[in-house]
């Protein structure tokens, strides 16, 4: 074995964006489980997958090069360290997720990764606050440390039963929707394109009716109300846009970035699940299956193809 095969490697913080995305599938799951029967093997499945991605990955981060140091500068680095947020926002999905079977061990999970997930919030907005940054640097996952952050802490904290504190953090995710998708906004429509490495996030933009919907429903106890139509309407405009920029995405070439897409389509999928039960239109059941159905393709297209990825720049590297 060379020495250069020994030394760490290099992990980026996109690379929580896998556990991200199939935390969002177990979520989708577990809602058909409780909606539609279907079987609950599947949706626990889904979260040891995502609870062993999110645990290895992060192993593996704080394993890399340069100790410390190096994580501050990926933290503060402009396009990549909003990604960060990530570590958090998959730990309070767990959390949420195992308060069902061991109530003490999720609670102490959620509040840990809430306390994780906003001072990092607070570090992040301190950066932005001082000024010097550059708005080309801006995409959509500068909604991840924010938006989605509060609004997934609203849904796990009513799941420990912190229904105040989840109501005022999923208030934070919805004015920082507000805030941070105008200025993200304004630098889409007025600055050059993205790369075509970020191309992918303009999936995020889409998510926040979604998952504000998810985690409303979660403190409301899962009723229809104004606010739940006030997002469905938003959501239903945002996933049009998401249709139109299909040809955009269709045009480049498949990399980990496309992990950015996944997490949208699974809270998509549950929100959509949860208005179809609710409200039981002409053929809904249909329709739900069709909708877990769509994101658990998209979402296995993209994990299969990571693999693929991954096995030929490993076969590649050892080849040369």
């Amino acid at each position: 074995m060379t020495t250069s095969t020994m030394r760490p490697v290099r992990v980026p913080l996109r690379a929580f964006s896998p556990a991200f995305g199939l935390a969002g599938l177990a979520g989708t799951w577990t809602a058909a489980t409780h909606s539609l029967g279907a079987p609950s093997a599947i949706g626990t499945g889904l979260w040891v997958v995502a609870a062993t991605t999110w645990l290895i990955t992060s192993a593996r981060y704080l394993a890399r090069p340069g100790g410390v140091r190096a994580i501050l500068t990926d933290l503060r680095h402009p396009a990549a360290g909003p990604f960060a947020a990530l570590f958090g926002v998959v730990g309070l999905l767990l959390g949420g997720r195992l308060a069902a079977s061991a109530p003490s061990a999720g609670k102490i999970l959620v509040w840990t990764m809430a306390v994780v997930a906003v001072v990092f919030a607070a570090w992040f907005l301190a950066q932005i606050f001082q000024g010097g940054g550059a708005l080309d640097s801006m995409h959509g996952g500068h909604l991840l440390p924010t938006v989605a952050a509060a609004l997934i802490s609203g849904q796990s904290l009513a799941a420990i039963g912190a229904h105040d504190i989840g109501s005022g953090a999923w208030a934070v995710g919805v004015l920082f929707w507000i805030i941070v998708g105008t200025v993200i906004l304004a630098r889409l429509a007025f600055r050059p394109p993205l790369p075509d490495s970020l191309v992918p996030t303009l999936a995020i933009l889409s998510a926040p009716p979604a998952v504000a919907g998810n985690a409303w429903f979660a403190l409301n106890g899962g009723r229809v109300d104004v606010v739940e139509q006030l997002l469905l309407g938003t959501f239903v405009v945002l996933m049009l846009v998401q249709v139109f920029l299909v040809p955009r995405y269709a045009r480049l070439t498949f990399g980990l970035s496309f992990w950015a897409l996944t997490f949208t389509a699974a809270s998509s999928a549950t929100f959509a699940l949860h208005w179809l039960v609710l409200t039981e239109p002409t053929g809904y059941l249909v329709w739900s299956w069709l909708v877990v159905a769509g994101a658990t393709c998209l979402i296995g297209w993209v994990a299969v193809r990571s693999v693929a990825l991954i096995a030929r720049d490993a076969s590649s590297a050892r080849n040369g």
